[in-house]
């Protein structure tokens, strides 16, 4: 074998001893092949297998971003507390691996047909709700059904609206037929709004009872205060190999890290960067930094004045100095921005568009063609957006001093921010999380129809571009019609984006975790509690 060969053979022997999938005489005898000596052999067993997952114990963990006016319809999931919740005790077809590939969660398999316009799924028969129920292909119906149609409030129907009929064939297989193909189906399948639920046997789903298929069952709870969850014994993946769960909702930062420090929960979500390299110094507290497509966006209103001229918009783009923001407020911890929401964490990245940069003589021109100079705006934010949020708003405001722009910081409350100020401000600071494509993306925030168009931004080119690219399955012209939509709202949109923030978390040292972590979500993709164990 290659030296290559040889090292991807140990890895994966590395990682089956680690979670006890192969046995001691099974990787002495691989690793002789791969031409390890015995005694090194016996030295990667002994490290790797002391590191294999073990069932057990009670784990912790602290949430940001918690309303108490969250609900289980997963339609109108948004804050933190809803999603990471969601992954604990609901299923979805499909989810993001750690390694970021895609890969099973109730479907073992999937195909579509030539052109991508018919998906065909094939669901585990094994999996169960925690009612002992057996999941069918009649709740996967339902539970998509329950973002189409007009009478649907979801916040997800923008994502369906190419799908012209979802059926059944038996009890484990879901047929869904789409009004043109669809390449990215499989991966759409991971967001977090489509969770699988138990039919309600009329066409609906009864969302309302809690009941999932997750690795934890809910055995109580409250929203914007805290869940207690228990082991699912009949999930259907491996892992969760704490026996109980409890998710508590910290909204203070303060609050969170003291409780990580004194050892009251085990992991938080979000880690206050200031405070960062004082956390790093604590012995006892392990901090994790993973670069994702995760975004912090400014939408303006583009129906509403001033917002609604294209020469003030960019003015207020060009008027962030975006490399102070991430220095100051992201601590490096970032990937700058350009005022379009893809991000060099997702496929088909255009490298080639020039950088916005900061430049508050350009704003002051563009603000004296509009007949706006020293124009003044309202920004509305809170600390639950992210960690120094209000910050960064007050340090934009400075920059916006150059170009004579006055903007105004309002510090809004945490509790109901996403359903009382978001979307209903006409400018705002939102915390976005990963999406696993740009199609994805594009279509929730930047569709003409997005229930999610934070900007109210309308742009036919745009619109059109977004329909060609769902159905084209050459990459290299996928990937072209990607960057042309993506100088459209650069150069026209009505957001402006400072950056694509890293997820920076942290656990206690007795909490461990396999070899990667998925830059879907904090909290490994949002499924620390199903893939991480105590140390013995």
């Amino acid at each position: 074998m290659t030296k290559i060969k040889n090292q991807i053979m140990m890895d994966r022997l590395a990682s089956a001893a680690r979670t006890g999938e192969i046995s001691r005489r099974s990787f002495m005898h691989y690793s002789a092949a791969a031409g390890v000596t015995a005694s090194a052999a016996t030295g990667l067993w002994t490290n790797a297998a002391s590191a294999a997952p073990k069932k057990g114990g009670t784990f912790r963990f602290g949430v940001h971003d918690g309303n108490t006016s969250d609900t289980h319809d997963p339609g109108t999931y948004v804050s933190r507390q809803q999603i990471y919740l969601a992954h604990q005790y609901r299923s979805y077809l499909t989810m993001i691996n750690p390694d970021g590939t895609l890969g099973s969660d109730l479907a073992t398999g999937w195909e579509a047909n030539e052109d991508a316009s018919v998906w065909t799924f094939e669901i585990n028969p094994n999996a169960s709700f925690h009612s002992g129920k057996a999941v069918t292909a009649q709740d996967v119906k339902d539970s998509l059904n329950h973002h189409r149609g007009d009478a649907s409030t979801s916040a997800a129907k923008a994502l369906l609206t190419a799908v012209t009929d979802i059926k059944t064939e038996g009890d484990h297989t879901v047929v869904i037929s789409l009004e043109q193909g669809i390449a990215d189906i499989p991966w759409l399948m991971t967001d977090y709004h489509f969770a699988i639920c138990p039919s309600n046997g009329e066409g609906g789903i009864n969302w309302q009872s809690g009941d999932g298929s997750g690795p934890y069952k809910i055995d109580s709870g409250e929203w914007g205060t805290q869940w207690d969850l228990t082991r699912h014994e009949g999930w259907h993946l491996e892992g969760a190999y704490f026996d109980k769960i409890f998710m508590i909702v910290l909204n203070d930062p303060n609050a969170r890290q003291t409780a990580l420090v004194t050892g009251d929960v085990d992991a938080v979500s979000l880690v206050d960067l200031k405070t960062k390299a004082l956390l790093a110094r604590n012995k006892d507290i392990v901090l994790e930094s993973v670069p994702s497509a995760a975004a912090i966006t400014m939408p303006m209103f583009c129906d509403t004045a001033p917002f609604d001229d294209v020469n003030v918009r960019n003015a207020l783009k060009m008027s962030m100095d975006r490399d102070d923001i991430i220095e100051k407020i992201a601590f490096g911890e970032a990937t700058k921005g350009n005022d379009f929401h893809h991000s060099p964490a997702m496929p088909y990245w255009p490298d080639d568009i020039e950088q916005r940069e900061y430049d508050p003589d350009q704003a002051k021109s563009l603000l004296k063609k509009a007949g706006a100079e020293n124009i003044s705006v309202s920004i509305h934010t809170a600390d639950s957006v992210f960690s120094g949020a209000v910050d960064m708003c007050v340090l934009y405001s400075e920059h916006a001093k150059k170009a004579g722009i006055n903007v105004k910081v309002v510090r809004e409350p945490n509790d109901g921010y996403y359903s009382d100020v978001w979307l209903k401000k006409s400018f705002t600071a939102v915390s976005w999380g990963a999406r696993p494509t740009p199609d994805v993306m594009y279509s929730l925030a930047y569709k003409s129809d997005a229930a999610w168009n934070e900007s109210r931004w309308q742009n036919e080119a745009f619109n059109e571009l977004l329909l060609k690219a769902k159905a084209e399955l050459n990459d290299e012209r996928r990937a072209e019609m990607y960057r042309d939509m993506a100088i459209l709202a650069r150069d026209d949109g009505g957001t402006l984006i400072p950056f694509f923030n890293n997820f920076v978390y942290a656990r206690r040292s007795n909490v461990m975790r396999g070899d990667d972590l998925a830059a879907s979500w904090e909290l490994d993709g949002a499924r620390a509690p199903s893939r991480w164990w105590f140390a013995s």
